[in-house]
């Protein structure tokens, strides 16, 4: 912003001098006297008083019509008096008898026409005024003491100034902006925020990829990638949230839409069966269903057709790729989502999920346009909160909040999106260092610890030895 407003600046400035019209200045110096001086030094020093005192007032009247009308005359310049008298400046240097006259004009040649035609013209107008009478000379001389010569550089438009004004004031309007911004901006930027926010843990954060809207799937990236690494770190800090009683089913939201929920919920399944957890995707999402085509499995049947008796779960239930991953599609948007959801067959539904899967994640709806994710997350285990880095406002987080413990639901954790990857380095060391070096190699190992794990605390609670 500071740049732009900066270049803006000087574009402007730039602008200003190519289109402002030149004007030149030429200057002029007269010095005014007494003719005849009585009285030796006393009145030699009368009558230099007597000048300056007279000199102040011979300046107000050189850019009169009577110095002004006998000059276009002369010259033949199609300008009124009045229009040459704004041209013209007169000063009176402190303690002299000297006037300097100015002209500005478009052409440096008549600037020094007109000084030195205006500067002789006030010389006679001057005589005039002080003679006494027609046979009896003027007691004051006027005599020019320094013609005005051709200027060579002109005096508008300052170019150098304009610059550096034009700069200066982009640089401090573009700070101005840009503090203000920061001032008035109540978006997400940290994970520190989220925690502060939500009183819960901050899951991760997922870098902005550019090519996400072309490849929004991380099985189409290389293994390495800070983008998979990202999942990675979700995945783990996901199975840690309650290490008592871990959730099994999750439904994943947001507060509005375009925060990047349906691609972190696609993401986050892969990269779990990837490291062997039995994982269900649920399109939640009965308004814009978006998994099925992300997924590239058939949409047309699913969810909706087992909640209404249509069709058997495991007649829509799609396996995908080669990890343990199976995906549910909406089916067909029905009329009253939200009845569908809250339904006894959803209930059923998921409770049938659990018992297939180490970890059922739900696709819901955002938050505050529709009751949807409110719904679902008093049927499963707990919600994660997706927030947009600089989209999301701490407002929209705080009423999302709001509407899960209207409902009682539990909260697990949020996850920062989009977020760039300058800023990541601001709040923390990174996570790639590690484990670009090892994840390929622990993947399986890990995912062995994680099945292990979940099936060891589902027997305790069922008493199965």
């Amino acid at each position: 912003m500071v740049l732009i407003a900066v270049l803006v600046g000087l574009g402007l400035a730039v602008t200003a001098n190519l289109i402002t019209p030149r004007s030149f200045r030429a200057q002029a110096e007269v010095f005014v006297s007494l003719r005849e001086s009585a009285g030796g030094t006393a009145g030699a020093y009368q009558g230099n008083l007597f000048s300056q005192d007279r000199v102040k007032s011979y300046a107000q009247i050189v850019d009169s019509p009577a110095v002004t009308a006998p000059v276009l005359r002369t010259l033949g310049l199609d300008l009124t008096p009045a229009q040459l008298g704004s041209r013209i400046r007169a000063s009176v240097p402190a303690g002299t008898v000297l006037i300097d006259i100015s002209v500005t004009d478009g052409s440096p040649v008549r600037a020094r026409d007109l000084t030195n035609a205006v500067a002789r013209q006030f010389g006679q107008v001057v005589s005039d005024l002080e003679s006494a009478g027609p046979r009896r000379p003027s007691t004051v001389s006027v005599t020019v003491v320094r013609p005005a010569a051709v200027p060579t550089q002109p005096v508008s438009p300052r170019q150098g100034m304009n610059v550096g004004l034009g700069l200066l004031a982009g640089l401090a309007l573009g700070t101005a902006l840009a503090v203000l911004r920061e001032i008035l901006d109540t978006s997400v930027k940290t994970s520190e925020d989220l925690r502060s926010l939500t009183g819960s843990a901050a899951l991760g954060e997922i870098d902005f990829d550019p090519d996400a809207s072309a490849r929004p799937l991380v099985s189409t990236l290389d293994r390495r990638s800070k983008r998979i690494e990202a999942f990675r770190v979700l995945r783990t800090n996901l199975r840690y949230v309650d290490v008592d009683n871990p959730p099994r089913l999750v439904v994943v939201t947001s507060s509005v839409a375009t925060e990047g929920k349906s691609t972190t919920v696609c993401n986050l399944g892969i990269t779990l069966a990837a490291a062997g957890v039995r994982v269900v995707l649920v399109e939640g999402d009965l308004r814009r269903p978006r998994i099925a085509s992300y997924m590239g499995i058939e949409g047309s049947v699913g969810l909706t057709d087992v909640l209404v008796g249509r069709n058997h779960l495991d007649h829509v239930l799609q396996p995908w790729g080669e990890v343990p991953l199976s995906v549910l599609p909406s089916g067909q948007i029905p009329p009253n989502p939200s009845e569908l959801l809250g339904s006894a067959q959803m209930s059923a539904l998921l409770a049938e999920l659990r018992a297939r899967a180490d970890l059922v994640l739900v696709d819901a709806p955002p938050l505050l346009p529709v009751t949807d994710a409110a719904v679902l997350s008093c049927a499963c285990d707990g919600a994660v909160l997706v927030v947009r880095y600089g989209r999301t406002t701490r407002e929209q987080v705080s009423r999302s909040l709001a509407a899960l413990r209207s409902v009682g639901a539990r909260m697990l954790g949020s996850v920062l999106t989009m977020v760039p990857t300058r800023e990541r380095g601001r709040y923390g060391y990174g996570h790639g260092y590690y484990y670009d070096s090892i994840s390929e190699d622990v993947d399986q190992l890990r995912g062995e610890q994680i099945v292990a794990e979940l099936m060891g605390q589902r027997n305790r609670h069922t008493g199965v030895g």
